[in-house]
């Protein structure tokens, strides 16, 4: 099975990385930069594995 990420799906990553980062923000409220830091990281990995799954199950 091919993968194929275009910029629609690039956007639909960053637009799901920075609504999940704020709810985290908003839910967690870190108190340092690493909090800040790894809230970024799991938003990111998140929106793009929602991106990478959503492909998969309409490909």
């Amino acid at each position: 099975m091919r993968i194929h990420l275009q910029s629609s799906h690039l956007v639909a990553i960053i637009a799901i990385a920075l609504l999940t980062a704020l709810l985290l923000a908003v839910k967690f409220r870190p108190a340092t930069w690493r909090g800040v830091l790894f809230e970024a990281v799991v938003a990111n990995v998140g929106a793009f594995l929602a991106v990478l799954a959503f492909e998969m199950l309409t490909a």
